[in-house]
C-alpha cells in the first residue's frame, strides 16, 4: 500500500486515481481546484482525497504527471521543493495541438519532457511509461486483442522497479514491461505520439497502444 499523489484531475488522471484506489492505495487526486475536481469525478472512488497540486505533491511519497504535457515542464519545476526525494512517474506526452486538436509537433525535438523534467528536478527519481497508449489501455491492458506493451525510461534502478510493481497494480504482466534504460530514451517513446493523430483520424477513438511485437 503506498500513498500516490496524481497531478492532473482530467480523464488520464481520475483514470489511473480510480484503478489505484481500488487497488488498495492512498490516492490524492491534485487539481487547481480541488472543490471542482470533487464536483467533476463524483462515484469515482469513496477513498480518493483531493487537493491543490502544491499540497499533493507535498503530502504523498510517490507523483504521477497527469498534467497537458506542453505546460508541465513550468509546472512541476515550480514544485522542486515538494518533489525532493520522491518518484515522479511521468505519463504525458509534450506536443503542440494540430488544427484539429490532435497532438500535433513535438514540444522537446532532440530531447523530451521527461528529460526536461529530471533536469529541472535533479532530486527526484523521474520515470516515463504509460505514454504510449490512449489513457483506458494504462488502467486495462487486457482488453485489447494484441498485447500491449508499457515502456519505462528512467536512471534510477530502484524507482524503476517500485514503478513496475505499480503497472502490476494496473494489470500489466511483467512480460509487457520493456525496460529500455535510462532517461534519455523517453525520447524515442515521447516520439512514437506522432502516430497517434493519424490512427485517431482514420480509426476514431478506439483503444490502442505502440507496442513491441516479437
Amino acid at each position: 500500500m503506498t500513498n500516490i499523489g496524481i497531478l492532473g484531475a482530467g480523464r488520464v488522471g481520475a483514470n489511473l486515481a480510480g484503478k489505484l484506489s481500488a487497488a488498495g492505495h492512498h490516492v490524492t487526486l491534485g487539481g487547481r481546484s480541488p472543490e471542482a475536481t470533487a464536483a467533476r469525478t463524483v462515484g469515482l472512488a469513496p477513498r480518493i482525497a483531493f487537493a491543490d497540486q502544491r499540497t499533493t505533491a507535498r503530502t504523498t511519497d510517490i507523483v504521477i504527471n497527469a498534467t497537458p504535457g506542453d505546460s508541465s515542464l513550468e509546472r512541476l519545476a515550480d514544485l522542486r521543493t515538494e518533489l525532493t526525494g520522491k518518484i515522479l512517474i511521468d505519463v504525458s506526452n509534450a506536443t503542440r495541438d494540430a488544427a484539429d486538436g490532435l497532438p500535433g509537433d513535438l514540444c522537446y525535438p532532440g530531447s523530451s519532457l521527461a528529460e526536461k523534467l529530471q533536469a529541472a528536478l535533479p532530486d527526484t527519481h523521474v520515470v516515463k511509461t504509460l505514454n504510449t497508449m490512449l489513457f483506458m489501455v494504462m488502467t486495462a491492458p487486457k482488453t485489447l486483442t494484441t498485447p500491449p506493451t508499457a515502456y519505462l525510461s528512467g536512471d534510477d534502478e530502484h524507482a524503476k522497479r517500485t514503478v513496475t510493481g505499480l503497472l502490476g497494480d494496473l494489470g500489466w504482466q511483467p512480460e509487457q514491461i520493456e525496460d529500455l534504460g535510462g532517461i534519455t530514451t523517453a525520447r524515442a517513446t515521447e516520439a512514437m505520439i506522432l502516430i497517434v493523430p493519424h490512427v485517431l483520424r482514420r480509426q476514431g477513438f478506439t483503444p490502442f497502444a505502440v507496442s513491441l511485437a516479437r
